[in-house]
Parts: C-alpha cells; sequence; structure tokens
C-alpha cells in the first residue's frame, strides 16, 4: 500500500502544487462550516487557491462554508452575541470582506458592519489597546489579538471610511502598544502578550508583559504586519512604524531559525530552544516562512539576506511536517493545538499539547 501510494503522491506531485493538494485534501477530509478563527484562517487558503488557479470548485465550496452557516441572508451572522466581546472571534471578516468584494452582495457588507460595530463597544485598556476577551482576560492585548481584529479592522477601514484618519490612528495604536509591551530589546522578539493592569499571576511588576515567546503568537503579528502594512495610507506616519516592527522582527526571526531544521521552536525564548519538551512548531514556522519570503516578494526585506534563509525553512516545511495519507490525501502535522496566557505563563504551562495533525485541530 505504502508504494502505491509514492507512486501515486509522485504523480499528483508532479501535476500540482502543494496548495491545491491541500485544498483538495481538506474538501475530502470535511470542515466544519463554523465562524471561528481556525475555520476563517484556513478559508483564506482557499482564497489563495482560488486566486491562482481560478478553480471554481473551490469557490462553491468555500461559499457553501459561508453562505447561512456563518452570513445569514438578512446580512446577520448566525448565532452572533452582539454582548460578548472576543477578538478571536472577529477574524471571520476578513473572510466575509473577502466575498463582499467578489459579489459586492450587500449581506456581506452588512455582516461585515456587525464586526465593526463591536469593536466600537469593545472593552479598551486604560491606553486604548483592545482587550483580548471579556471578561476573561481584563486589560490584556496579546499578540493573538491583533492577527485575529486589527487585519479586519484595517481592511474595512480601507474598504469603507478610508479617509477616516482618527481609524488608522486607532489601528497604528493597537500595534504600537504591543510593540511598547510586548518587544523584547534583546532578542527582537515579542512575548505572547501583556496585562496593562498587571495583575496577572505572570505579569511582569513593571511592564506587565508575559515572560515567554510563545511562536504562534508571533508569527500571527508577523503575518498581521504584511495584511495591514499595504492597506495604510501612504501619508500615514503609522505606516512606517509598522514598517519598522516588521523588519525589526524579522531581522531577529533570521537569527533564531534553527540551523537544523529550517523551522523555529515553539517556545522561543532562551534557555529553551532545544530543552525538554520544546520542538520546532509547524504552525508558527510556516507563518514566518510566509512572511518572509512575501517580505521579499513586496520588497520590505532584502533577497540577498532573506530568500536563502526562507527558501530553506520552505524545505523544512515539506520535507518535515507534509504528510501523505494512503487515500490519496494530505496532511500537516506537528503543529500545536492551542496556547493561552490563561494560564501560570510558565514554560510547563506553555507547552501545553503534544504537536499532532492540523486536521484534528478543526
Amino acid at each position: 500500500m505504502r508504494v502505491s501510494f509514492l507512486a501515486f503522491a509522485t504523480e499528483v506531485a508532479a501535476s500540482t502544487s502543494y496548495l491545491t493538494w491541500m485544498a483538495d485534501s481538506f474538501i475530502r477530509h470535511g470542515v466544519e462550516a463554523t465562524r471561528y478563527y481556525g475555520e476563517a484562517t484556513l478559508y483564506e487558503g482557499y482564497e489563495a487557491a482560488y486566486r491562482l488557479i481560478k478553480n471554481e470548485t473551490y469557490a462553491e465550496w468555500y461559499r457553501g462554508q459561508i453562505d447561512d452557516a456563518v452570513v445569514l441572508e438578512n446580512g446577520t451572522i448566525r448565532e452572533w452575541k452582539y454582548d460578548y466581546y472576543s477578538l478571536d472571534d472577529y477574524r471571520i471578516g476578513n473572510n466575509i470582506l473577502w466575498w463582499y468584494e467578489h459579489t459586492h452582495e450587500e449581506k456581506y457588507k452588512r455582516a461585515a458592519d456587525v464586526i465593526r460595530a463591536q469593536l466600537d463597544r469593545h472593552p479598551r485598556t486604560p491606553t486604548g489597546g483592545f482587550w483580548h476577551r471579556e471578561p476573561n482576560y481584563p486589560n490584556q492585548m496579546w499578540l493573538d489579538g491583533i492577527f485575529m481584529a486589527d487585519s479586519f479592522y484595517a481592511k474595512w477601514t480601507s474598504l469603507f471610511d478610508a479617509k477616516n484618519k482618527t481609524a488608522w490612528d486607532d489601528i497604528a495604536l493597537q500595534f504600537d502598544n504591543i510593540e511598547a509591551h510586548t518587544r523584547n530589546r534583546t532578542s527582537g522578539l515579542l512575548v505572547h502578550g501583556y496585562d496593562e493592569s498587571r495583575k496577572a499571576v505572570w505579569a511582569d511588576p513593571v511592564t506587565g508583559a508575559a515572560p515567554l515567546v510563545w511562536s504562534r503568537a508571533v508569527g500571527w503579528y508577523f503575518m498581521s504586519l504584511l495584511e495591514v502594512i499595504p492597506l495604510f495610507p501612504l501619508s500615514h506616519s503609522g505606516r512606517s512604524r509598522l514598517v519598522d516592527y516588521f523588519v525589526t522582527l524579522a531581522a531577529a526571526l533570521n537569527k533564531t531559525q534553527d540551523p537544523g531544521s529550517g523551522g523555529w521552536w515553539l517556545i522561543m525564548s532562551e534557555p529553551y530552544p532545544g530543552a525538554r519538551g520544546n520542538y520546532i512548531e509547524s504552525s508558527a514556522s510556516a507563518m514566518f516562512t510566509y512572511g518572509l519570503l512575501k517580505g521579499v516578494n513586496i520588497d520590505l526585506l532584502p533577497a540577498q539576506e532573506y530568500l536563502g534563509l526562507s527558501q530553506k525553512a520552505y524545505r523544512g516545511l515539506t520535507e518535515r511536517f507534509v504528510k501523505g495519507n494512503e487515500d490519496g490525501t494530505l496532511n500537516w502535522t506537528g503543529t500545536v493545538q492551542v496556547g493561552s496566557l490563561g494560564s501560570n505563563g510558565t514554560y510547563e504551562a506553555s507547552l501545553f499539547k503534544n504537536p499532532f495533525p492540523l486536521v484534528n485541530a478543526l
């Protein structure tokens, strides 16, 4: 059976990309049609696949995951809680806006407006940052939250309120707050989040910062910078700050890439790379690889410095984490299920769970 699969895999790989092979595989695996951020992020892979090859099967499947399951005909969002404030729930807004841009159907605009209005009501820290979630994480900002909410905030603003300087100031403020409290000036990396009230058990008594660098959170943040920078008005001072945040983080990733695998450790803080229980984590490594390659592609990073390490990282991803199943489908392994500052923030708590196939995470 293994020999026959390898023959099949070789034939498929010769005629398609990993992108389309994985897209076909998840359709066969089955994906629950929900509005949560795991599925929302996966759907963006289908946007990329459709953009690349214009396969209407992908668009039809994707729309079937959104229509009625997420966006109702009247423009409301299924089971949306108007008094529940969690940044994780806002990521689906990017997918809804994608469908608005591709169909111009008003129901998608109305649904996106539901999330945008929720941002106006969302609780904030004293300095104006969005709480990660109420009531669970008061006055806490996490790197994850930037990816979950601020990419959408910027996209919605660029489409419907592009001249609103106050909105762009507010979007930049979210990044500025995270940078001011979580960036380690020695390593160049950012810890998972901070508590502005400094009351969380893990919070630094002076800065409020969490103690450890969790790679997936850094990956979320790295990708969000790339999503937001192209949307920012060229004349706005926040754009140059965001570019600097991206470039300096890329430099830190350059220094912390594992030389053997080409990937990055789940817990990146010293002295934990290589420590018992730590491992090269696939989702963060993929996000860093994507971010570095795109940074080169849009001229934010010099190719002579970053292309080689990005290509090494990509080879490591495909050799280490892309796994074929005997039914001809593809899977992605080695990803941590979740990481949270709802713990005591120790190394042991941050490891959380052993890596497993992505299909089990959705």
